[in-house]
């Protein structure tokens, strides 16, 4: 296995807004994603001028090397401040005020897994999608029907409960529980310093939070490439079961998988409430 760390420059392309970075949470105990994230950097390097990385206290200090020798700026959490899959509003909020010491105009918000999976299966899309995020403060980035159904049951089943509430709320028939999102510099710094929820649920928090504040303009763009990436870590798994139907299948019989997805299911329905 090629272990070399693959240098690249974070230079503007011809796809490029001006100071575009990437603000990205990051989560890897198992080192599953070093390759993987080996591949994505030259791909990364050709949308975006910056790369910030919110990492948990657990994430592999192997890929942190290689992001930081790639020249992103990585912060890992200190173990006191985990906080688990339903505060995930805490580190994505942390990521957003670590890549505006980056001067960022522009901010695209994923998390790492989702990000290295676009850029190395669907880069094209992701640079024309990112071209496109100037024209809004804040632009949700959704999934085509086919990206969306791409996920386990269990993950398809409660986010539709989510968007669909989100839509009664919002008047906007969105996909909001993917997790990306483009911001200008404008609507994070307000959103850092007038929305402060840290669960989940800023998943329909913040767009509401523009929303009902006024001033800023919404979009929403659904794409190919946030499909279902988690199957990218576990090959040999899949392969032990017998292909990827039955890894998922396996997934949606597992009653915890189910819990832990209507926990946050009830915490994002919950986030709506302000704004009812």
């Amino acid at each position: 296995m090629n272990t070399s760390i693959q240098s690249f420059s974070l230079q503007p392309s011809a796809f490029s807004v001006p100071k575009v970075v990437l603000a990205a949470t990051h989560h890897d105990p198992d080192d599953r994603l070093y390759e993987q994230i080996r591949c994505a950097l030259p791909p990364i390097a050709e949308v975006f001028q910056a790369v910030a990385i919110q990492a948990t206290h657990t994430t592999s200090a192997r890929s942190l090397e290689l992001l930081t020798a790639a020249g992103a700026l990585v912060r890992r959490e200190s173990a006191e401040h985990f906080a688990g899959y339903l505060l995930l509003g805490r580190p994505r909020r942390a990521v957003l005020e670590l890549a505006l010491q980056l001067d960022a105009q522009l901010l695209v918000l994923c998390d790492f897994d989702r990000m290295i999976h676009w850029a190395t299966q669907h880069p094209t899309e992701l640079a024309q999608v990112v071209a496109q995020l100037a024209a809004h403060d804040f632009t949700v980035l959704g999934r085509t029907d086919r990206a969306f159904n791409s996920h386990p049951r269990v993950q398809r089943d409660t986010e539709t409960i989510i968007n669909s509430l989100y839509a009664t709320v919002s008047g906007f028939s969105w996909d909001v529980t993917a997790a990306a999102r483009g911001l200008s510099r404008r609507a994070t710094t307000a959103i850092l310093a007038g929305c402060p929820d840290e669960t989940i649920g800023i998943d329909v928090a913040w767009p509401l939070f523009l929303q009902h504040s006024g001033g800023f303009s919404l979009g929403y763009i659904a794409t190919e490439g946030l499909e279902f990436e988690t199957a990218d870590r576990y090959g040999d798994e899949i392969a032990a079961i017998g292909g990827i139907a039955s890894w998922l299948a396996q997934l949606d019989a597992d009653p915890r998988q189910w819990i832990q997805r209507l926990d946050m299911a009830r915490v994002e329905v919950e986030a709506l409430l302000p704004y009812v």
